[in-house]
């Protein structure tokens, strides 16, 4: 297999040309530059794809940025996938199973396959990477999560970011971070796929509760609060899954959790103002164009806690808000109302 050599990737399949897909891209394309390297991207939308390739642009998610000419799009997934040695998956979580299931047969044999997706399966309260295993026959080696403080667009930008590149096999993950080191971009490996995945899931949920706070015009001690007991109980269910604590109190855990909280590029932040301003659901999924994870996930999150024993008041809070069956405004004082306690437990 090629990433057990060191032989880089001729192609590099991305499949999903949102905005993290195609920034992602550009990540992919601007570290391979000086090299024949092929970066094929892989649309749903004609006009996205005639965008790419005629204007080196994809304006309805990235309009300010020029990608790099050594990237092209497909609405062919058969031809995107064809000999691609590195597949990198950037499609909604709740769609990618079934995705999947029309793929499986297109990708070469010594494929690796990447996941830039954090979310959980409805249904299932499975992590991307246990989708990706289950549904493509795949080794643990074989599958790799990149996840981290990655706002797409700031990354398209070109401004300084870090990351993590996790596998369970460290050479995988290596050859993966080798082919998406930009000057801007720094990917770091792990071997701590859960710890990463659970990381990159739950801090959409508290980035809901943090964006209520600002749609409710509370100060910074309250989403401080948020953020800080958030990563608690991210760790708490990590751990329980199997998960390393020095991942969450890294670039997956709380470098990932203060850059979906804190920033306005941030969906599940912004999808969460708008609830704390009174906006109901509805409305808020209808002005969002891309989804917000957090809205997604934040019940299977939720099912996966109650199953393990893990108690997440916030995450629990927040599911409540989303199914109708508290407001924003009993939120904070639901919080502050539990038992007192050691900050440790």
């Amino acid at each position: 297999m090629s990433y057990v050599d060191g032989t880089a990737p001729a192609k590099i399949a991305v499949l999903g040309a949102g905005s993290w897909g195609t920034t992602f891209a550009k990540v992919l394309a601007d570290a391979a530059q000086g090299t024949d390297r092929k970066i094929v991207l892989w649309g749903r939308r004609q006009e996205v794809v005639d965008q790419i390739n005629g204007h080196h642009r994809n304006p309805r998610y990235l309009s300010t940025t020029e990608l790099p000419h050594n990237i092209s799009a497909s609405t062919d997934v058969v031809e995107v996938l064809k000999d691609a040695q590195l597949v990198i998956l950037a499609v909604p979580a709740q769609t990618l199973r079934g995705q999947l299931r029309g793929w499986a047969g297109l990708l070469a044999g010594d494929a690796v396959v990447v996941s830039l997706m954090k979310g959980l399966e409805l249904e299932t309260d499975q992590r991307m990477s246990q989708v990706i295993e289950g549904e493509l026959n795949l080794t643990p080696d074989r599958v790799v999560v990149v996840s981290g403080p990655n706002l797409a667009m700031e990354i398209a930008r070109q401004e300084p970011t870090a990351s993590v590149v996790a596998c369970a096999e460290e050479s995988t993950a290596k050859w993966v971070a080798k082919v998406c080191t930009p000057p801007y971009f720094r990917p770091y490996t792990n071997d701590d796929v859960v710890g990463v995945e659970i990381g990159g899931i739950v801090k959409n949920v508290i980035a809901l509760c943090v964006g209520i706070c600002e749609g409710q015009k509370v100060g910074d001690n309250t989403k401080a609060s948020v953020i800080t007991r958030g990563l608690a109980e991210t760790t708490r269910l990590a751990l329980a899954l199997g998960g390393k604590a020095e991942t969450l109190s890294g670039l997956a855990g709380l470098g990932d959790l203060v850059a979906t909280c804190s920033s306005s590029l941030s969906r599940n932040h912004t999808a969460g103002r708008m609830l704390g301003e009174g906006l109901t659901l509805e409305e808020v999924n209808n002005r969002m164009t891309q989804t917000a994870e957090g809205i997604k996930s934040g019940r299977a999150v939720k099912d996966l806690a109650a199953k393990m024993g893990v108690d997440m008041p916030i995450t629990n809070a927040v599911v409540a808000v989303l199914e109708g069956k508290m407001t924003v405004d009993d939120l904070g004082p639901l919080l502050l109302a539990r038992e007192l306690k050691s900050e440790g437990e």
